[in-house]
């Protein structure tokens, strides 16, 4: 009989963030992959603020920002020519602790987390395929093959983290409604002459190429529309496409290490819960690389999940916490396959409309736009995701100030003190901005959690937050309830609704550690 309490099917950076913060948690689980071992190759690329700030929480975001590139700026051409220029840097300045988009290639993020697994006494079980399974009331009862020899698992849940062709998702029976991209698209790892550390883009109908840095060795990351081919023509190669890119981009091409081809779906799993059975990733959503919000969106799945299985599992809440998973993702992956499928067929269009985007919109607009503050803060908003919200979640409430329940709680760093190291226990927490409340503190007290309280000054008005202000902080960071006259009883009536037990449990102290 397996005592794991959680089955991971997928080895990839959403089943390993699942992995990790299981095991910050003190729940038991198995993670399983079907390959021989960790990927050799890398599509995702582009590492997020939202991201490293939950890295942060576990210990490591510094230390895996050593490991990537900082991209400097995002420049636009069409035809050979440069059409506007963006620069990025530290473009989110105060609006996070890692205000810059991060390159780094998805093989080589697998391994440090495979790594930090590792430290937590945990191994990933490779050459293991989930053939089936079914659920009863209380459990989910699986039937594997490790290594050829079939097994049989018993477990409390079932976490789908095996991608777009997910066999959790197909045994489920759930749709995966979508649709697919007329173009096929090549992807490539190359050394250019000259180097690169910035990010390069062509938009012209039908003809979309990209390029930026993808590994600390000074390789080059390719991406680009495919030309037609007619019926019956050898798999294509790098040379098919080196003369276009070469052009497009103005740059020459030394050395190809890696090649090949993909067709790009958007697509959103119909539920991301069936009872006992959760999706995250790229099971749940896949949908256009513009912005490079795929593996982030998938990370955030599972710091999302993590922490509600863990509550459930260790007695401390009631089901309908699980629900939550799905209503606060499913909204988020959808709007995003939305808001991503509508830019891309922008970039590549055909038409009037195309050129008007490519030849007047973007050099005219963006250089202008870039100017501004307040647009260059939203843009790093919107591509970070630390503007991801919940508004609508049962967990979700109040308003104080600019913030309502449901934000991610704003990073308030202004040399004496951050709100941000308080959220590495990963537990429920009250921050308090100002003067603190008698009777919010006793509720406090009462259901047992951390309370922090830090001064109200220039920096916190800044970040939005309030003056004299109490926000109730989700283990994810994540803001539940806004209270802005420090008003008592709406945490016990949260903690009612949902059977929550905010408290922190001793085994938890214990094990609550950098991975």
């Amino acid at each position: 009989m397996n005592t794991s309490q959680v089955l991971i099917v997928g080895a990839g950076p959403t089943g390993l963030m699942l992995a990790l913060r299981l095991a910050r948690h003190g729940v038991a689980f198995r993670i399983i992959d079907k390959n021989s071992g960790p990927g050799e190759a890398s599509r995702a690329m582009a590492v997020h603020a939202r991201t490293l700030e939950f890295y942060q929480q576990m210990g490591f975001a510094d230390e895996l920002v050593q490991l990537g590139i900082k991209i400097g700026a995002m420049h636009i051409h069409e035809e050979g020519r440069q059409l506007a220029s963006l620069p990025l840097g530290e473009i989110g300045a105060g609006l996070s602790p890692y205000p810059f988009v991060l390159s780094l290639p998805q093989d080589e993020h697998e391994l440090f987390l495979i790594g930090k697994l590792a430290r937590a006494h945990v191994e990933v079980e490779w050459n293991t395929t989930l053939d089936s399974w079914v659920q009863v009331d209380s459990e989910v009862q699986a039937t594997l093959t490790k290594n050829g020899q079939p097994q049989h698992g018993v477990f409390d849940y079932l976490c789908g983290c095996d991608g777009a062709r997910s066999t959790v998702r197909d045994v489920a029976g759930i749709a995966f409604s979508g649709g697919t991209y007329d173009h096929r698209y090549y992807v490539a790892d190359a050394e250019v002459a000259g180097g690169n550390i910035d990010l390069h883009a062509h938009l012209g109908a039908n003809a979309f190429a990209l390029m930026l840095p993808v590994r600390t060795s000074g390789m080059q990351r390719l991406i680009g529309i495919l030309p037609d081919r007619p019926d019956g023509a050898p798999a294509p190669v790098f040379d098919d496409v080196r003369g276009e890119v070469e052009n497009l981009l103005n740059i020459r091409v030394n050395l190809v290490n890696w090649f090949s081809t993909y067709r790009v779906h958007h697509r959103v799993a119909a539920q991301f819960r069936r009872r006992r059975c959760f999706l995250l990733g790229d099971a749940a959503h896949v949908h256009s690389p513009v912005g490079g919000q795929g593996m982030n969106t998938g990370l955030g799945d599972a710091v999302n999940l993590a922490w509600k299985l863990a509550k459930k599992l260790h007695g401390q809440a009631g089901d309908a916490l699980l629900d939550t998973y799905e209503s606060e993702r499913i909204g988020f992956a959808r709007s995003l396959v939305t808001t991503t499928d509508r830019a891309f067929r922008a970039i590549v269009a055909q038409g009037a409309a195309g050129r008007l985007l490519r030849r007047w919109l973007v050099p005219h607009a963006l250089p202008y736009l870039s100017g501004f503050q307040r647009a260059r803060r939203l843009l790093f908003k919107t591509v970070s995701q630390i503007q991801v919200r919940y508004e609508d979640s049962a967990l979700s409430g109040g308003h104080a100030e600019h913030l309502r329940g449901g934000d991610r709680l704003p990073w308030l760093s202004d040399g004496m003190q951050d709100n941000f190291i308080a959220l590495r226990s990963m537990d429920w927490q009250l921050h308090i901005y100002g003067e603190p409340a008698p009777e919010l503190l006793h509720e406090a007290r009462i259901l047992k959690l951390p309370v922090h309280c830090y001064t109200f000054n220039a920096a916190a008005r800044q970040a939005g937050l309030g003056r004299d202000c109490a926000y109730l902080v989700r283990p994810d960071g994540h803001i539940a309830l806004a209270l802005q006259l420090q008003e008592s009883g709406a945490m016990r009536a949260l903690a009612l609704r949902l059977g929550l037990d905010f408290s922190v449990r001793e085994v938890d102290k214990m094990i609550s550690r950098p991975v």
